[in-house]
């Protein structure tokens, strides 16, 4: 077992009386991811509701900031991750007429994954492929040597056919290229943000990572397109269709943040072991069965 703690900062200064705060940093608790102790540390006297959604296990945090003023949100936790391994040959595809009612809206295009636009390109380059886990390691492969991650080369407006074109862009552009691909070739696919361990400094300090989650053997399970970090590593936050589901913080009204102050460390576990994130060459998982 792996576990790992790490911390979240955000730094606000509210302009106008009034806003309110949507934030999506609370670890998720899943049947392969264990919330071990968490705390969350507001720098106003404001009340904090939570709603956990029970379908992707989403931990909204809502805030409403009626003073103007400088705001500092504070959350750190440790967590424990058991995954799922299977190997790669056993993972088969499900049909869409076998897929669970949850699952799909993951087949469908998105605002940032235009599976319908890209559906001839998916079949060109994956229809002929053998089905299974297999394949969509394949497409996850595809995309990570086909675009190159660059810093600032993308917007909130970039979608998955904004990235083709370019060739470039961070892990949200990998992440939605990916999925519109996988739904290309009816491969239910979806949009994860979290907190990861072993990423490359050169890349710079520790931030959020989006990543992408794709049904095959009834399983969510785990992909890195960007090829910038190790999936073992991936605490997960939030899922959704892209990332118009998952932004780690919705704001209503006058805010001006900065950059997200965040740490990731590996702990030793409950046994004393300290383990570290590697790249393996199984399937991996944090989520349980869907029938």
């Amino acid at each position: 077992m792996l576990r790992l703690g790490f911390s979240i900062t955000l730094n606000y200064e509210i302009t106008q009386p009034g806003c309110d705060f949507i934030f999506n940093i609370h670890a998720a608790q899943t049947a392969h991811q264990t919330v071990v102790r968490e705390s969350l540390t507001i720098s106003q006297p404001l009340q904090p509701a939570m709603y956990t959604d029970a379908v992707t296990h989403n931990r909204y945090l809502r805030l409403h900031a009626p003073e103007a003023g400088p705001l500092t949100v504070h959350y750190d936790a440790v967590v424990d991750l058991d995954h799922h391994v299977a190997q790669p040959m056993e993972v088969a595809e499900v049909s869409v007429a076998d897929l669970p009612g949850a699952v799909l809206p993951y087949i469908y295009p998105s605002r940032y994954c235009e599976s319908d636009r890209l559906h001839r390109l998916a079949v060109k380059e994956f229809g002929h492929l053998p089905q299974g886990f297999t394949r969509v390691q394949a497409i996850s492969n595809w995309v990570t040597q086909r675009v190159m991650f660059r810093s600032n080369t993308s917007n909130g407006n970039t979608t998955a056919l904004d990235t083709l074109v370019d060739e470039t862009g961070v892990c949200r552009d990998f992440a939605h290229l990916m999925i519109a691909l996988c739904r290309g070739v009816n491969i239910p696919a979806r949009f994860a943000t979290g907190i990861d361990y072993g990423a490359d400094p050169a890349l710079g300090p520790t931030d959020f990572h989006a990543y992408v989650e794709v049904f095959v053997g009834q399983r969510w399970y785990l992909f890195d397109p960007s090829g910038t970090a190790i999936p073992m590593g991936f605490v997960r936050f939030a899922t959704g269709r892209d990332a118009a589901d998952a932004a780690f913080a919705t704001i209503f009204g006058g805010v001006q943040g900065t950059a997200p102050v965040m740490k990731i460390e590996a702990l030793p576990n409950a046994q004393g072991v300290l383990v570290l994130p590697q790249h393996v060459p199984q399937a991996l998982s944090t989520d349980s069965p869907l029938s």
